[in-house]
């Protein structure tokens, strides 16, 4: 072996001794590794063992330092840095972000350790629990083990609810029938706890408004059977008599200028307005008073209730107009049992400018940035409506691709006013958490990509946002206008078009009118759920009362408006996403995405900007953007093609991707990602592209890996995905698995796809 071959493999050997972590232990010290936890098998299931063990090492302290292979990388890092004396800096960052300080054997409390086992295993009903803990050690390195006998669990054998004739325990006995705690279940604590939230709960919304949980007693009485309790639902003696009470609204007084750095309440005498069941309080008319008519859902004479409370709170804090919302109630001095609610609203700037700079990539493998300055006005006609105003200017570039040189310059401007509430001729009204929404808007952009040509983009719109809670969104555009207008279209472009004529949709003046209604679910933000979902719909209608009234039946005859025919159509798109949720950072990653539309009346086909299209870094990753499809048609035949940009009527697209963290910012992926693209109708320029019962037959399908460097304000993902069906190749030939060669360079041209993007594909 050459000397320098041994220099490698001793500096390599070094360096792995060095990420184990133990040679700069403390003498008579050892590495803590972590813990082991044996339950011994009883009566009870595997499946009940099994979770309690789960459960049980999330409670054992401290965490040791996290081991990749044997090598500890954390210890390393802070030990290959010395003494830091500020906090900041590179040598900082290295030793406390990439490294973490040795957890030492010396710092395990075992008995502490054991005493949290047993404290949990007898709330789950194991009473006669046995706990063992002792360590085992192996070289420079410790474990702490722990042995549990369970033995029996008990069960509730009774609930019993009080039953005396105190309107507060009337309230309690209401409650039993959809009890927490049910005869012939295991004991478990926290069901009791939980049980104390749903009483507490229920009682705030029948105006208990000093009551809180720490008032019930659940006693537990185990001598009733073998291995079974009684339980026993108590309000407690020390129990305060307004607790007791049901309390009902009276006075509103509303503050919507409070100022939280001065008295402004006792500063100086307010105006007064009284308006409904209100009474505004105000040295000067910044707001109409029907907003907070509209915005607090309280009425003079109603039973306190703890949701209506949150709602109005959460109501006033999505108006978005308010810098901070207090709240409080106050017993009336004359009125027996009655509450005065007193809001004190700070708010926001009246005006204000912001500039951003944003980094952002899209799915034609296009990166760039983007420059927008955005200037608002939060309180436009006195009614919390916010005018905002915008201007934005961008760049977009290919950093890997056929359209490398072919960069796209964005810039433009847009105007919207937004209603805190329904502008409608009929009534409306929403009692969710949130403020519905009309929202009016107008924009124009101007696109030039470089050597081909530039568009203006004219667009419209009136609709409607709302959220019926934090899940459900809905968003209904009443009214949506879209005209595009091509520009200095070049001579290269002119000559692709001749070779492939469906270019020559990109730049037909289009106009839209239309409603586009879509809705939302999701509760993704639930993070300590197993199962998180992700649900989208919308639909799309385009031309049709133009369609009837000036009666559009011919695509061959279209009509006019202002000398361009408009689109009619119909077009519907679902998405789906599935997450499981294996621990805090491994995850199962899953999408379906279904969509078709329809062309008919005025129009022989969708709009361009409307189709579908397939590929790219947030799609089918292993294939170009828009180079799949449609159907078995290969689009890349054309070899005087500079741009694959196939498009379709209907879109069927899978992936699912396995995410784990490999180290703090570094995480990773395994995926595979399918789908296709097809057309409603044969085209004689696209032989295959029809939709037919065989499309699960012609889908593209590839796999790959990709790390993800996560920021916090930026995740910067990279993926490396090559094909594995490719379904515009002869029948019988569409499998490639067998002849993937990353050892072949021509290969690894033609098929391994690189993807730089900015955040996760879904």
């Amino acid at each position: 072996m050459k000397l320098n071959n041994y220099i490698l493999l001793f500096f390599s050997v070094s360096i792995l001794l060095s990420c184990s972590g133990t040679h700069k232990i403390p003498k008579g010290d050892l590495l803590y590794v972590g813990h082991t936890i044996d339950i011994e098998k009883g009566k009870e299931s595997k499946k009940t063992r099994k979770q309690i063990k789960s459960e049980l090492d999330g409670l054992i302290r401290p965490v040791p330092n996290k081991s990749i292979l044997g090598m500890r990388p954390e210890v390393f890092f802070y030990n290959l840095i010395g003494e830091v004396k500020k906090e900041k800096g590179f040598k900082y960052w290295v030793k406390y972000k990439l490294g973490a300080e040795p957890v030492l054997m010396s710092k395990v409390d075992l008995e502490y350790n054991k005493q949290v086992v047993q404290n949990y295993i007898e709330n789950k009903g194991f009473f006669n629990a046995e706990t063992k803990a002792d360590s085992t050690r192996r070289g420079k390195k410790a474990k702490a083990n722990y042995t549990v006998k369970l033995n029996n669990q008990y069960k509730i054998k009774s609930v019993v609810f009080p039953k005396d004739s105190v309107v507060l325990s009337q309230e309690i006995n209401k409650l039993k029938e959809k009890s927490l705690l049910k005869v012939g279940n295991t004991y478990d604590l926290e069901d009791i706890k939980n049980e104390r939230v749903r009483i507490d709960a229920n009682l705030k919304g029948q105006g208990f408004y000093y009551f809180n949980e720490n008032y019930l007693l659940i006693q537990v009485d185990s001598t009733v059977a073998n291995h079974e309790v009684d339980l026993i639902v108590k309000i407690k003696k020390e129990t305060p008599e307004k607790a007791k009470k049901q309390y009902k609204i009276n006075n509103i007084f509303v503050y919507p200028s409070f100022n939280l750095r001065r008295d402004t309440i006792a500063r100086k005498k307010q105006d007064t307005i009284h308006y409904q069941d209100l009474t505004i309080i105000d040295n000067k008319t910044v707001f109409k008073p029907f907003i907070f008519d509209k915005t607090l859902l309280f009425n003079k004479g109603d039973l306190y209730n703890r949701t209506t409370h949150n709602l109005s709170l959460n109501r006033l804090i999505t108006l978005g107009t308010f810098k901070f919302v207090k709240n409080e109630f106050q017993v009336n001095d004359s009125v027996k049992n009655q509450l005065d609610s007193y809001y004190y609203l700070t708010p926001l700037p009246k005006k204000s400018i912001q500039v951003e700079t944003l980094a952002k990539t899209n799915s034609a493998n296009y990166s760039g940035t983007e420059l927008n300055i955005n200037w608002s006005n939060r309180n436009t006609f006195k009614g919390a409506e916010l005018l905002k105003i915008s201007a934005f200017a961008g760049l977009e570039v290919q950093v890997s691709g056929q359209n490398n040189g072919f960069n796209v310059y964005r810039f433009g401007g847009d105007a919207s006013l937004i209603w805190p509430r329904f502008i409608s001729p009929f009534q409306m009204n929403s009692g969710s958490a949130y403020v519905p929404n009309t929202k009016a808007s107008i924009g124009y952009e101007y696109q030039l990509r470089t050597k081909l040509y530039s568009l203006k983009t004219l667009n419209a719109s009136f609709g409607y946002i709302w959220k019926e809670n934090e899940r459900k969104e809905h968003n209904l555009n009443i009214l949506n206008i879209a005209y595009t207008s091509p520009n200095n279209v070049s001579e290269l472009y002119q000559s692709q078009i001749a070779a492939n004529p469906s270019l020559q949709r990109v730049i037909d003046k289009q106009l839209i009118l239309g409603t586009t209604y879509s809705y939302t679910y999701t509760n993704t933000m639930e993070q300590n759920r197993k199962h998180n979902i992700y649900f989208k719909g919308g639909i799309d209608l385009s031309g049709n009362s133009l369609g009837l009234i000036l009666g559009a039946n011919d695509y061959n005859n279209p009509k006019n408006i202002l000398s361009v025919p408009f689109s009619q159509y119909t077009k519907a798109e679902v998405e789906f996403r599935h997450y499981l949720n294996f621990d805090k950072e491994t995850k199962l990653a899953s999408r379906i995405i279904i969509g078709a539309g329809i062309p008919y009346g005025n129009s022989k086909e969708l709009p361009f900007i409307k189709q579908f299209f397939i590929g790219g870094t947030s799609s089918i990753r292993a294939f170009r953007a828009r180079s799949i499809g449609p159907g078995t048609f290969d689009g890349s035949q054309n070899s005087n093609s500079f741009l694959p940009d196939q498009s379709g009527d209907i879109k069927f697209e899978f992936s699912t991707e396995l995410r784990g963290q490999i180290y703090k910012i570094v995480k990773g992926a395994v995926f595979v990602d399918a789908g296709n693209i097809w057309l409603l109708n044969e085209n004689s320029d696209k032989p295959g592209a029809k939709f037919s019962g065989k499309f699960l037959n012609q889908l593209a399908i590839g796999t790959g890996i990709g790390l993800r460097f996560d920021f916090d304000f930026l995740v910067l993902r990279t993926d490396l995905a090559f094909p594995l069906r490719k379904p515009y190749l002869p029948k019988g030939q569409e499998w490639v698995i067998d002849d993937i060669n990353f050892g072949d360079r021509s290969w690894r041209k033609e098929n391994l796809i690189f993807n730089l993007a900015i955040g996760y594909p879904f």
